[in-house]
């Protein structure tokens, strides 16, 4: 449904003057900010360590906001430090802490992502100027995604979420140079537990969760574990209300001593009504920027977007001794979706007149199939031990979309009433008649070579061949393409001290394209590159992690819109431009103290077009994200917390959303060893901002709203 009504929700460029010189001085203030934690390591690694009793779950503590290791970047399992790419994990303690119950709260949280919410269902994201597109389920990339979200993800079934920006050709399928967003799954354990809990929010939110976790043998060589959730809840939109249910299970079974199975299942269905499609007019006829309540919507209540997304997956890792290990995954995906929607479009003038009607209805279903295979080990050459990854990938998407029009009430001049009051009657929509339908195939070979050069220096090579094809039609006019790249990666590692590493890479992505020029001709693959330096550090263990990142990116064709349609078509045309951008990032995760939980991190980043004119400025130049909770000594039952979400100055075309933060206030206490009570605050100063202006529309953010969490664990 990415295509819906495009000739409408389309995308503007605004331009602005770009401040020279800036980003020199963020790169010498963030290097001292992380000389600042070399120095703080000395005083923390004296403090005694109080140890307790922690579980180790897929390589992170249920308390701990970082990891021991993640494998998105390369497919080997590197330490942050070791990885030659600017990382961050957003741990299952975040996730519980802060209440980040989907995707959507868990990228709004991540340094270096914007999450545009254009409406109430559909999200675009982008990174480091571009967007993300490259989406992986435990580390296997889906075959060409649009980087469409529709319908929120529940995060109830993830153990984590890692984030790798940049290029991430060696291990995506097809994508463009922002970054690789990785949902671990949960998986089952060896021993018996779980834990539920139930919250009641603003707007009469009410949220259950259950995590269940069975040993089924006494070693727990068989073992399952049961994820479920349920949401519903009104919200400050007028008319939108929403619910959402997640299932999910997952079997692990130990086959002999050197192998590991596992299948699993996750079904969740969204069922929001009184969605929007596009939002409110930012300007008014005379170009001048509006003002509204913040809970104006241009919804109306019959208006809704139904879908359900059911994933079955299955994997088998096996050791093959002396250092090798390999693994075959298999992940089938069909997503469904039912909308009935409602669309205004023109200017407002001072009586409330120069807004039209246009509904729809639609009709669409998305199958993928995924597969990868591929072996890990390291050998002995010249005395010192190297590691090599080898793999192989195989996607296949297929997706068909239906419309019903209706004539009858489309083009139609609205009153206030009907444009923002939900007075426009459901309209008499006609037959469903295909639209669009096509399949896209890819496949790929992999590899990455870790050669250790010396005791302090690693170099990485890895290259991935992939060819992309793809066959159907799109609203009248037939889509064909097969395309093969070669994508190499580089990276360099020096271990500067005992803390300290140096880095730099060099990575490569492309993404074929399905935007046509005016003739009808299908646009060149968009072509990404990323150059990226930095230095990272680890301390206490590896309990905390920091790091600082300059980067450079270029990315070639990229589609812009002419204002025409193509030849004998009701598609946009487009032509291709280059767009760039460079920028710095600081990255903090794990406990910067005893009891101190800290992740967070600040980005800058400028994005310039083919005559080095700003682009893209929907995007803010400057953001900051920094979650942090804290478990005094002398009363550990009790976990304190606050976040923090900056962004500077956007602009788009007249549109304007000044600089804003949001902080977000959390407190939990232990009640007894299995009973807890949670409350959150967000948005504590009420902030009042428009969750996106890439389009012409939008819609505002939440204001305050809290919520509170009873909590059994067994």
């Amino acid at each position: 449904m990415a295509a819906m009504r495009g000739a409408h929700l389309v995308k503007h460029s605004g331009k602005e003057v770009r401040r020279s010189g800036r980003s020199t001085l963020l790169r010498s203030s963030a290097f001292g900010a992380l000389a600042a934690f070399t120095a703080l390591s000395a005083t923390s690694a004296r403090a005694e360590d109080a140890p307790a009793d922690r579980i180790i779950v897929t390589g992170a503590v249920p308390d701990d906001y970082t990891v021991d290791d993640q494998s998105t970047s390369t497919r080997l399992d590197l330490s942050l430090r070791e990885t030659p790419q600017a990382t961050t994990v957003i741990s299952r303690a975040q996730i519980e802490d802060f209440n980040l119950d989907t995707i959507n709260d868990v990228l709004l949280m991540t340094p270096g992502v914007n999450v545009e919410r254009a409406e109430t269902t559909r999200t675009y994201y982008n990174a480091r100027g571009f967007d993300i597109i490259n989406f992986q389920y435990d580390g296997v990339g889906q075959p060409l995604p649009s980087g469409l979200q529709i319908g929120a993800i529940d995060t109830a079934t993830f153990e984590r979420v890692e984030v790798v920006r940049g290029s991430s050709g060696l291990t995506s399928l097809t994508g463009n140079p922002s970054a690789a967003v990785n949902y671990v799954r949960k998986r089952a354990r060896r021993e018996t537990g779980g834990h539920a809990s139930l919250a009641y929010a603003r707007f009469d939110r009410v949220r259950g969760d259950v995590d269940v976790n069975m040993a089924l043998t006494e070693d727990g060589g068989v073992r399952a574990r049961f994820v479920g959730a349920y949401e519903d809840g009104e919200s400050h939109l007028d008319f939108y209300h929403d619910s959402r249910l997640t299932l999910y299970g997952t079997l692990s079974a130990d086959l002999g001593d050197s192998t590991v199975a596992t299948v699993g299942y996750g079904w969740q269905e969204n069922d929001p009504t009184g969605v929007t499609w596009g939002g409110v007019p930012f300007l008014d006829a005379n170009g001048d920027m509006l003002e509204y309540d913040r809970s104006i919507t241009t919804a109306q209540p019959w208006s809704s977007w139904h879908s359900i997304s059911r994933d079955l997956f299955g994997d088998i890792t096996h050791d093959f001794g002396n250092g090798w290990e390999g693994k075959v995954s298999v992940l089938r995906r069909v997503r469904t979706m039912e909308a009935e929607l409602f669309y205004l479009y023109g200017a407002q003038d001072a009586d409330g007149n120069g807004l039209y009607s246009w509904p729809g209805a639609y009709i669409d279903r998305h199958s993928e199939t995924t597969f990868d295979a591929h072996l890990t080990g390291n050998f002995t050459l010249f005395g010192r031990s190297h590691d090599l990854v080898l793999g192989a990938n195989y996607g296949e998407a297929h997706l068909r979309e239906d419309e019903a029009e209706a004539p009858a009430q489309t083009n139609l001049p609205l009153t206030p009433e009907e444009a923002f009051g939900g007075a426009f009657a459901r309209p008499d929509f006609g037959a469903y008649s295909l639209q669009a339908a096509y399949t896209t195939k890819t496949y790929g070979g992999y590899g990455t070579l870790r050669l250790s050069l010396a005791d302090p220096v690693h170099l990485l090579l890895g290259g991935n061949v992939t060819r992309t094809e793809r066959e159907g039609h799109s609203y009248g006019t037939p889509n064909y393409f097969a395309k093969t790249r070669f994508l190499p990666f580089a990276g360099l590692t020096v271990d500067l001290t005992g803390s300290l590493s140096a880095y730099a890479s060099y990575a490569t992505i492309f993404n074929p394209q399905i935007n046509m020029r005016r003739d009808g001709s299908v646009l060149d693959p968009l072509e990404g590159k990323t150059y990226e330096a930095g230095i990272k550090g680890e301390w206490l263990d590896g309990r905390l992690n920091a790091a600082i990142a300059v980067f450079k990116t270029d990315q070639q064709n990229v589609a812009e819109a002419t204002g025409e349609l193509v030849e004998n078509s009701v598609q946009n045309a487009y032509i291709q431009v280059d767009n760039s951008s460079r920028g710095v990032e600081f990255d903090v995760s794990g406990e910067l103290l005893p009891g101190l939980q800290l992740t967070g991190g600040y980005a800058y980043v400028d994005i310039e077009d083919n005559d080095g004119i700003n682009a893209r400025t929907f995007i803010p130049r400057h953001t900051v994200r920094l979650s942090t909770v804290y478990t005094p000594p002398v009363l550990e039952a009790l976990r304190l917390g606050g976040s923090v979400r900056y962004q500077s100055r956007i602009t788009n075309d007249g549109a304007v959303q000044d600089e804003y933060a949001v902080v977000d206030l959390m407190a939990r206490y232990q009640l007894t060893r299995n009973i807890s009570l949670g409350f959150n605050l967000d948005n504590l100063t009420n902030a009042k901002y428009w969750q996106s202006i890439q389009f012409a529309q939008g819609l505002y953010d939440a204001p305050r709203t809290w919520r509170g969490t009873l909590g059994v664990s067994f």
